[in-house]
Order: C-alpha cells, then sequence, then structure tokens
C-alpha cells in the first residue's frame, strides 16, 4: 500500500489539492456574504502574502523575492492584476450572488480559456481533440445553467444572469493571469512568483479601497470573527497550501494529469455545497458538472 502511495504521490497531491481548493471556495463564500465580496479579496491577499513570505523564508532565507528580470515583474505584476484584481474581484462577487457551487463551475472554464490565451499570445497549439475537450466542458456547464423553455414566460437561465457572468469574468481573468504568469515566471522560484502576483493584487485593491473609501468596509471585517474565520480558512487552503500542493504535484507527475485530477472541484464540492449551505442539485445538473470535467480531462490529456 505504502508503494502505490509512493508511486502516485503527484497524482494523490493533485486530488488534495481540488480538495484544498472545494474548501477555501466555500470558506470564502460563507465569509463573502457575511463581509462582501471585496474585504474578503483583500484580507485574504494579505494573509496568502504573509504564508508565502513564511515558506519563501525557510526555503531560501529571505522574505521577498530575488533574481527576477525587470520584464519578469511586469508580466507578473500584470498577471497579478489581471488574475488576482480583476478576475478574484468578479469571481468572490459571484460567490455571493450565485454561490460557491456554480462559480466553481464556471472556473472549469479557466483552462479553456488559458488554452485559447496560450494559443494566440504564446503561440501553444491547439488540436482537434484540445477544441472536442473545449466544446464538451460548454456542453455541460450549458445543461446546469440553462432551462429548458416551456409556456409563454420563459426563463432561459436557472440562475441570477449577473452570478454567470461574474464567474464567466472570473474564469476568463484566472486563464489570462495564468499565461501571463508563464511568460514572467521563466525559470524562476514559483513561490516567488506567486508573491510577486500577490504583491501587484494588494497593491491593485489598495488603489481601489483608497479612491471608493471603502477602508472602513475592511476595518469592519476585521472585526468580524466569524468572517475573519472563514477568510483565514480559505487564505490557508488557498493561495498557501493549494498552491503548494499543486507544485508538489506537477513534481512528481505530468503537468496534463496534475491539472486534470485538479479539475474536478465542480464535483467534489457538489456534497459540501448540499450539506452545509442546503443547497437543492438536480441529476441534470450533476450530470451537467460530470461532463463540463469530463471535458477539461479530454483538454489536458490530448
Amino acid at each position: 500500500m505504502n508503494d502505490f502511495i509512493t508511486s502516485h504521490i503527484g497524482e494523490f497531491t493533485a486530488l488534495l489539492t481540488a480538495v484544498c481548493w472545494t474548501f477555501t471556495s466555500l470558506a470564502f463564500e460563507f465569509a463573502g456574504k457575511k463581509v462582501g465580496s471585496l474585504a474578503v479579496n483583500f484580507i485574504r491577499l494579505v494573509l496568502a502574502f504573509l504564508f508565502l513570505s513564511l515558506l519563501i523564508r525557510i526555503n531560501s532565507h529571505q522574505f521577498f523575492p530575488a533574481g527576477f528580470s525587470f520584464d519578469s515583474w511586469m508580466w507578473l505584476l500584470l498577471s497579478g492584476l489581471v488574475g488576482f484584481v480583476v478576475g478574484d474581484l468578479m469571481l468572490f462577487q459571484a460567490f455571493v450572488v450565485v454561490g460557491a457551487r456554480i462559480s466553481m463551475l464556471m472556473m472549469s472554464l479557466a483552462p479553456v480559456f488559458a488554452g485559447v490565451f496560450g494559443w494566440m499570445i504564446l503561440g501553444e497549439g491547439l488540436t482537434l481533440f484540445n477544441v472536442l475537450g473545449i466544446l464538451i466542458t460548454l456542453a455541460g456547464i450549458a445543461l446546469v445553467i440553462l432551462n429548458r423553455p416551456s409556456g409563454r414566460k420563459v426563463k432561459m437561465v436557472n440562475y441570477p444572469v449577473k452570478g454567470i457572468f461574474l464567474a464567466l469574468g472570473g474564469a476568463l481573468g484566472q486563464g489570462l493571469g495564468l499565461v501571463l504568469s508563464k511568460l514572467g515566471m521563466g525559470d524562476h522560484d514559483a513561490f516567488m512568483a506567486t508573491q510577486i502576483r500577490v504583491i501587484a493584487g494588494i497593491a491593485g485593491f489598495t488603489v481601489i479601497f483608497t479612491i471608493s473609501g471603502y477602508w472602513r468596509n475592511v476595518m469592519n471585517a476585521l472585526k468580524n470573527k466569524l468572517a475573519m474565520t472563514g477568510i483565514s480558512i480559505g487564505a490557508f487552503f488557498g493561495p498557501f497550501l493549494g498552491v503548494s500542493l499543486s507544485l508538489l504535484s506537477i513534481k512528481y507527475t505530468t503537468t496534463a494529469i496534475a491539472s486534470t485530477l485538479m479539475a474536478i472541484v465542480p464535483v467534489l464540492i457538489i456534497p459540501p455545497a448540499v450539506l452545509f449551505f442546503k443547497e437543492k442539485v438536480s441529476l441534470k445538473e450533476i450530470i451537467g458538472a460530470v461532463i463540463a470535467v469530463g471535458g477539461v480531462v479530454i483538454l489536458f490529456l490530448t
């Protein structure tokens, strides 16, 4: 048994990564509904920066990224603004509007967007099977969010359109942010690269809060013990532990296998969403989530 686990350590850590991202999604949904998505976004980035700084200190005996060129800094800062500020700002608001389960289902499009942007920006090829995977993913998502027309008053979408578009924007931001990260990171340490992205995120929200006068809301959020518990859990399992496990996974197995296993969050999130948030999930929605994940599998394994 131990030999089996040892020989498949990459696959197991990829599964643990998916579990971590399931926990962090639910934790941020819980906190966002109490203190607002903007406050949650900023506080979790500050916590993530502290976690990453501690880890980098342990690994390299320094607190701050070193050895990155000006171009690398620029690409990574841009990646942080696109991914953490624009993308996550929309995703966290989607958590509040449509919940973590539907939001993370829409986030299964992030690898799709990453593939498209990789083709457009990096010149990476898209095969026929890649396109097939994209179409299957879209079909699975459509099965969940679209309603069958019946009668005169037709409700074409099962969930608030605003929330769907917010989650879609989150997936778009994460996909583009990943491609920009690849441009900036190169052969540098991934944790240091992530720290630079987090710095950009913190700076971006600082500007937004200063212009909008939102700092009072952040101070109030810091006083909300339940919300801070959710944010702390989300920051630990997401930007810190989740990222660490994902890097460990691709060290011991292929990126394709690791990415595929990490993409099962839309399926994993269904049981806790039912148990903790009392969501009603239909058989059609379960089938749609499985189909969407199947499309991601085809996208990565071909």
